[in-house]
């Protein structure tokens, strides 16, 4: 399934409106979406850190817990108003300019 940003939340939006009967308030998708940013922190620190699994760990899939995060935040982008796809596009053209030479420049990416 190919989706683009703009579809995911708007699929998102159904989902919640339908299936999650409504959204929960901002300050509470804000905690859950730093629920699972951990969640996803924990398995990233164990395997490219120094931490080794639980057993508890094991079982935990990267890509899903990915999605979790993005499920989260599209929910609050909803909430807020904000087209994720078009602040993407404005956050490349901040960067475009921005950053244009800065990595290019940077002696310790070389």
């Amino acid at each position: 399934m190919d989706v683009t940003i703009r579809q995911a939340q708007q699929q998102v939006d159904g989902w919640i409106k339908t299936v999650g009967v409504r959204y929960f308030n901002e300050l509470t998708n804000l905690g859950i979406l730093m629920e699972e940013v951990g969640e996803l922190s924990r398995i990233l620190v164990r395997k490219y850190g120094e931490q080794s699994f639980k057993e508890s760990d094991k079982q935990k899939d990267m890509a899903d817990e990915m999605a979790d995060v993005l499920w989260v935040l599209m929910c609050l982008a909803n909430q807020t108003g904000v087209d994720l796809t078009d602040a993407l596009e404005k956050n490349f053209e901040k960067k475009n300019i921005r950053d244009a030479t800065r990595h290019l420049d940077n002696e310790k990416l070389k």
